[in-house]
């Protein structure tokens, strides 16, 4: 159990029954956000973990064709990439530099 209301849970996990769970442990507006790839079924839950705004969203799912696809074009575009490693114990640092806009790439959380 978190210490207190979350504004957000980011779930990677492939198990559609932690959607209910996080939602309950979300305040009112908060999201749950799918990051994963595949999930199991997310099953039936009381609409009253939805009440007073709260939102589902997952992040769009890309085929192994499309990433071949990118991987082949890549070397002829210049992408550059950015990455700031943070230890796990300051995930809470990563994501103030994130709200903050301190943050430039994407943050990485090391064990």
């Amino acid at each position: 159990m978190p210490p207190e209301a979350l504004d957000a849970a980011l779930l990677f996990a492939p198990v559609g029954e932690l959607i209910p769970t996080a939602l309950s442990h979300v305040r009112p507006g908060g999201t749950v956000v799918s990051g994963g790839i595949h999930m199991s079924d997310i099953p039936s839950f009381p609409y009253r973990l939805l009440w007073e705004e709260r939102a589902v969203k997952s992040v769009a799912n890309l085929t192994r064709q499309d990433g071949e696809e990118f991987l082949a074009l890549a070397p002829e575009v210049p992408i550059r990439t950015e990455t700031r490693a943070y230890p796990l114990e300051e995930a809470n640092r990563a994501l103030d530099d994130l709200r903050a806009g301190r943050l430039s790439g994407a943050a990485v959380l090391i064990p």
